[in-house]
């Protein structure tokens, strides 16, 4: 419950603490913009599950072109090529290399994805 204060009106209540600033850009923190192909690649791991794993690529990429890196996926080749995909689709990520923002395009040779991504983004206002 409020006070009163001095004007006869209530008190608002305490401001609650601030949430903690998460990696990535979240909670208004800088994103971290890579200046390397081995940056960009350790910010897209996040996107992924790991090379090797059940499940996982065989290996990750990095695509260095004008405005950012496009890393994307190998995979294992399937146990039966004629069987559709169990999880079809899947996306590579693209790390601007303005202000680290990461986007997600679908799962194109790195050409088409790149040339998509150059007509999809527009840059974060944070």
């Amino acid at each position: 419950m409020t006070e009163p204060d001095a004007t006869g009106g209530a008190t608002p209540p305490p401001t609650p603490p601030a949430a903690p600033p998460v990696a990535g850009g979240a909670a208004g923190t800088p994103q971290p913009v890579p200046t390397s192909q081995e940056e960009a690649l350790e910010i897209g791991r996040q996107h992924f599950p790991a090379p090797g794993s059940p499940g996982g690529p065989t290996n990750l990429f990095v695509h260095e072109f004008d405005a950012g890196y496009l890393v994307h996926a190998s995979w294992p080749p399937p146990e039966d090529p004629q069987a559709p995909p169990a999880e079809p689709g899947g996306s590579n990520v693209v790390i601007s290399k303005i202000n680290g923002d990461v986007t997600f395009v679908p799962n194109f040779p790195p050409e088409e994805a790149v040339e998509l991504y150059h007509r999809w983004y527009r840059p974060s206002t944070t």
